[in-house]
């Protein structure tokens, strides 16, 4: 059959259409062929409208904007994949070319599909003032946080299509999935499988409560449970990550005996601030003067914790600090920054913690972590972001959480959890949590060296590969995952040194011998 006037990626999809029966029927006008920055080859783009307020369906619309990567083999599977970007506050279309290799397997049979969530990426972003190159002298404490967050409410209400800072209500996890459901619609899938990330491991759960009847399988990487305060438990969780670290220290002979008094050493770094310190800036490479305290410090260390193999550079940059040398501790903590994809929209960030974390902040926790305690010398990072957010949410709008919201129902679906016994944002701890609500449908899976996020680690994509494409949860729930026990802790890094040149090693360079 001759097909004139279309293109050949047009030509086959039509073909495709009308001889693989296994193909979803989409409509026509729900995708067209887009190129996306970082993605090497033609996909598939599309939007949705939908109301700014779902009170209001005639009111005010966003554009939520999708990316689809179509399946390579010929006959495709009516179930596509659906990735949740983490933050929150990530465009997932911007994680796109990071993801896709870890998709591979997948993408063979099913359409890869990454939905910017309302507020970030393409649908109607929610962003404050990105300084990629700030100063090392500009300050980073609360009340210069909180002062920054309310230029961008300012700024953010005069951003169509919102009317107000009253607006801002409508950027809550509920509503995103109603507007993911949308996406689900449009492309005409009956059943779709999730990938969550970290924060999108709770957009997931919303998901599977709201519509558990389009769900057919989960893949929950980093846990982040409705119930969990997320302000609140990332300080506890981060200082049980930074105790691990300095303990495991203690116990590896080369470790210990390169940073013999690295617990000491890092207790005095702290006192020793506020100071006036210089270094160069790890991104400019220009010599800056500044002053050092305990919230950069405290930022700079928090942040290689997410990755094993960034945080056994940690007893090396502490020991380097104490000493006065600054440069090793903030080029780790640049070094996280380069690994993530995009920015945070903290307009969308604000909106979706405020609103459904704030409540919580200062009281007893649904997640059974008490109310935050006070920092003390030995702990830091107890309440170091708790003290941020109770003041932004003090003044950030709020949108209205249902109550059902923070309780997890059995799982209709086979759901899979992944946790790093090493997470500083999302322990294993939470997973067990949701695992019990979960019920029989749920499969938790910690590796007990692992960081912030598995799926890019060894073996974890073929796992959830086996998860997603067994044929039905009873055989999803038994894949074998052996592959991924025995994954060893990063060793601590050891500068290399070279010993100076003796006499003899002088006299062989002048006679050549």
């Amino acid at each position: 059959m001759k097909l004139t006037g279309v293109r050949p990626a047009a030509a086959f999809a039509l073909w495709a259409t009308l001889w693989t029966p296994a193909l979803w029927a989409q409509t026509p006008e729900a995708t067209a062929p887009c190129r996306v920055a970082g993605v090497a080859h033609e996909v598939r783009c599309g939007v949705v409208q939908r109301p700014l307020d779902p009170g209001q369906p005639n009111g005010p619309q966003i554009d939520i904007h999708f990316m689809v990567v179509p399946a390579v083999a010929r006959r495709r599977l009516p179930d596509p994949v659906f990735l949740l970007a983490g933050g929150p506050g990530q465009s997932a279309i911007a994680l796109a070319p990071a993801v896709l290799p870890l998709f591979a397997r997948l993408n063979n049979r099913r359409d890869i599909v990454f939905v910017d969530q309302r507020g970030t990426g393409r649908s109607a972003p929610l962003e404050c003032e990105d300084r990629p190159h700030a100063s090392l002298a500009e300050a980073v404490g609360v009340d210069a946080q909180a002062e920054r967050l309310q230029v961008c409410l300012t700024r953010l209400a005069a951003v169509a299509p919102l009317r107000s800072t009253d607006d801002l209500r409508f950027f809550t996890t509920t509503i995103a999935m109603q507007d993911l459901d949308a996406v689900r619609a449009q492309l005409g899938a009956e059943r779709i499988n999730l990938v969550g990330a970290s924060y999108g491991t709770r957009a997931a759960l919303e998901y599977a409560r709201l519509y558990p009847q389009h769900l057919r399988r989960s893949v929950l990487d980093g846990v982040a449970p409705p119930d969990m305060v997320l302000p609140v438990s990332g300080g506890i969780d981060t200082q049980a990550a930074f105790d691990a670290m300095l303990s495991d220290c203690e116990r590896s002979p080369a470790c210990q005996r390169a940073h013999p008094t690295l617990r000491a050493e890092w207790l005095a770094l702290l006192a020793s601030l506020p100071k006036p310190v210089s270094a160069i800036h790890p991104r400019t490479g220009q010599r800056e003067n500044f002053i050092l305290d305990t919230e950069r410090v405290l930022g700079a260390v928090r942040g290689p914790l997410y990755a094993p193999s960034l945080a056994a550079g940690l007893p090396q940059a502490i020991s380097e600090a104490a000493r006065g040398r600054y440069e090793p501790l903030l080029g780790l903590a640049e070094a996280l920054s380069r690994r993530r994809s995009g920015t945070l929209a903290m307009g969308m960030h604000f909106s979706v913690l405020c609103a459904e974390d704030g409540p919580q902040l200062g009281r007893a926790k649904l997640d059974g972590t008490a109310s935050a305690s006070r920092a003390t010398p030995d702990t830091p990072f107890i309440d170091q972001a708790g003290q941020l957010y109770r003041r932004a949410c003090a003044f950030w709008p709020r949108g209205a959480v249902p109550e059902a919201f923070y309780k997890i129902p059995p799982a209709s679906s086979a759901t899979l959890l992944l946790s790093g016994g090493l997470d500083p944002a999302t322990p294993p701890r939470h997973a067990d949590r949701a695992a019990r609500a979960l019920g029989a449908k749920a499969r938790q899976i910690t590796v007990a060296n692992a960081g912030h996020g598995l799926m890019g680690m060894g073996c974890v994509r073929d796992v959830m590969f086996r998860f997603v494409n067994a044929a039905d949860d009873a055989a999803a729930l038994a894949i074998d995952a052996s592959c991924l026990t025995g994954i060893p802790r990063p060793p601590a890094f050891e500068p290399v040194t070279v010993a100076p040149a003796g006499p003899e090693t002088a006299v062989a360079g002048k006679d050549g011998r």
